[in-house]
């Protein structure tokens, strides 16, 4: 049995709809918003069929509509301000655009699902992850408590979550950002839909787990017909996914095709420039060896955060975020961190900037960060600035754009007013927005456009380093090559190092200098970047390389095989930990981890 059987079982009573028949239709499709100057289009005039066990792949940048026509379908436009204002949305003979909110609901989930960009903002922070998805089964199904939670359970299980029965009893601020997603994309599959709307489902994913969810929504049509309306920028998941993709720009479509055709022929001047913009594996620009002093050095550090139980809340167990980990960034270079959610990689970002305690020896420019007070912590933080990966989390919703770009200016005494705007204006437009966009919110940008902002904040110090932690995971393809070009830019005009954090493997390769890969809170294998990507040594290495999607229809790969059993935790009982590694060096500085 696949794991989707396991989780979706036929809908007692439905007929099966012939193969060929739409299960969605939407025709002449108009959204607009309500401004003081009256309606403004966000869609245009969309168009376009969906049938039983197709994946269509709408594809574009941010602010194209995409998202907005996934809400109309859904039922969900934040009224009053935006509506639908003209055409049809059909799902077989129901006119979903006429129905009243009561009847919508019943709809909404059951036959109708989807799973949305943020999970955090998604998920009720003050209910445990198990009653959710029970609470959503139970809503559309009849069952018992029991029964609800055993679907969970099956759900969880079937999107590869670590300690599936353990997350039952969590808190969505406990999860990780990827373990969230899984969690969303549980609680759509455990509902059965016969339409699955996935908004940019894969983008908090690393590789590994994105090539399990999409071979995952694959069986999922293939055992019950499951149409899917897949939104990303990812090209390489569209070349993976898609029977047909439409292309939006400004709210209109720009192109429609089968997949191949798409990918070999695009007719419109909008697509091919989309398609250039695709980072590809093998295209990652060598460069001599980086031979500056180190603006950072690790050496043998640890993170370990105690877990506490019993009536005397003694620790019992700790999480091995970080195990003798040790490595150095030099001045200029782009040091690379790979791996799964949970592996450690954001961890050790933030014992990098103070902001969780460590054991061993963390240097930034010098100072050693377990020596310096804080107010030496305060002038070393000017030296090395980050960039978090929810710019939503990272943004005070009550400040302004420009004022949160010049805030460090202002908290380390840096030029006076005018000078800090004209700086914050530089900074809204190196990063590809206008300066009149200063005075705005950060809830009136899209999510790609956030991220940007935090970019500009990051680099208001010009900083000897700069952690990009997922700074370009939710842009689509062409700011994110305009963003790393930027990178690049700085980089090479004032010699800036980065620690660049990523699971898009085609995007570290083409960016970064040298690479450290980690598993389970250890690196076990560490080169340049022609090192790791030319020559891998250790599975896990190439297990990573092997699930990056490639932006080719022609080179789909079969589905791979299923991991089984409980996905490695990081918790071990106190006084154990895991296996130690040791990094032995294969030559030119390649290390790869062997066992003690």
């Amino acid at each position: 049995m696949t794991p989707a059987a396991g989780i979706m079982q036929s809908r007692s009573g439905a007929a099966p709809a012939p193969e060929d028949a739409a299960v969605l239709s939407v025709r002449g499709l108009c959204v607009s918003v309500r401004t003081e100057a009256g309606l403004r289009p966000l869609v245009r005039d969309l168009s376009f069929s969906l049938r039983r066990g197709e994946t269509l792949c709408i594809a574009g940048e941010s602010g194209s509509g995409k998202s907005i026509t996934s809400l109309a379908i859904m039922g969900l436009l934040p009224p009053p301000a935006v509506r639908v204002t003209g055409g049809s949305i059909r799902l077989h003979d129901t006119e979903l655009t006429a129905l009243p909110e009561a009847r919508m609901r019943g709809i909404r989930g059951e036959r109708v699902a989807m799973i949305f960009q943020e999970p955090m903002t998604s998920l009720n922070p003050v209910m445990t992850i198990g009653t959710q998805l029970a609470e959503a089964i139970r809503a559309h199904a009849q069952v018992g408590r029991a029964e609800a939670r055993s679907r969970a359970l099956a759900a969880l299980r079937a999107v590869r979550l670590s300690q599936p029965e353990r997350r039952m009893g969590q808190y969505p601020h406990e999860l990780s950002g990827g373990m969230r997603q899984r969690v969303m994309i549980a609680m759509a599959l455990a509902l059965r839909p016969e339409v699955l709307i996935a908004d940019e489902p894969t983008t908090a994913l690393d590789v590994t787990v994105q090539r399990e969810v999409l071979d995952l929504l694959r069986d999922l049509q293939r055992d019950t017909g499951m149409a899917i309306i897949l939104i990303t920028h990812d090209m390489g998941v569209v070349a993976e996914m898609a029977d047909r993709v439409i292309v939006m720009r400004n709210g209109s479509m720009v192109e429609e095709a089968p997949v191949e055709r798409l990918f070999s022929d695009p007719q419109a001047d909008y697509t091919r420039d989309l398609l250039a913009a695709v980072p590809r594996m093998g295209q990652g620009a060598g460069r001599p060896a980086v031979a500056d002093a180190p603006v950072a050095r690790l050496s043998d550090v640890v993170v370990r955060f105690p877990l506490k139980g019993g009536l005397l809340g003694r620790t019992t167990h700790h999480v091995h975020a970080v195990e003798q980990v040790s490595f150095d960034i030099r001045r200029g270079e782009t040091f690379a961190l790979v791996g799964e959610s949970g592996c450690g990689k954001s961890t050790i970002a933030k014992a990098m900037v103070g902001l969780v305690p460590h054991q061993g020896r963390i240097e930034v420019a010098g100072e050693t960060l377990s020596a310096v007070d804080p107010g030496g912590m305060k002038q070393l933080r000017r030296r090395i600035q980050m960039v978090f990966q929810d710019p939503m989390a990272a943004l005070d919703p009550r400040m302004t754009v420009g004022d949160q770009i010049a805030e460090p200016l202002v908290i380390h005494g840096i030029g006076d007013a005018a000078g800090r705007r004209a700086r914050a204006a530089d900074l809204m437009q190196r990063v590809g927005l206008t300066a009149d966009q200063l005075a705005r919110y950060p809830h009136e940008f899209s999510g790609g456009q956030r991220q940007r902002i935090c970019i500009a904040r990051a680099l208001a110090l010009q900083p000897d380093l700069i952690i990009a932690d997922e700074s370009v995971s939710a842009l689509d393809v062409s700011v994110q090559a305009r963003v790393l070009e930027l990178l690049r830019t700085l980089q090479k005009e004032f010699g800036i190092a980065f620690l660049f954090i990523s699971h898009d493997m085609a995007v570290v390769e083409n960016i970064s200098d040298r690479v450290a890969v980690m598993y389970l809170g250890q690196i076990v294998e560490m080169g340049t970047r022609a090192q790791i990507f030319g020559n891998p040594q250790h599975s896990y290495t190439r297990r990573l390389i092997q699930a990056v999607p490639v932006p080719d229809p022609g080179h789909r790969r079969p589905p791979g095989v299923r991991p089984t059993g409980d996905v490695p935790s990081p918790v071990h009982p106190a006084g154990s930990g895991p296996a130690r590694v040791r990094l032995v060096d294969r030559g030119a500085g390649h290390m790869v981890a062997v066992e003690d």
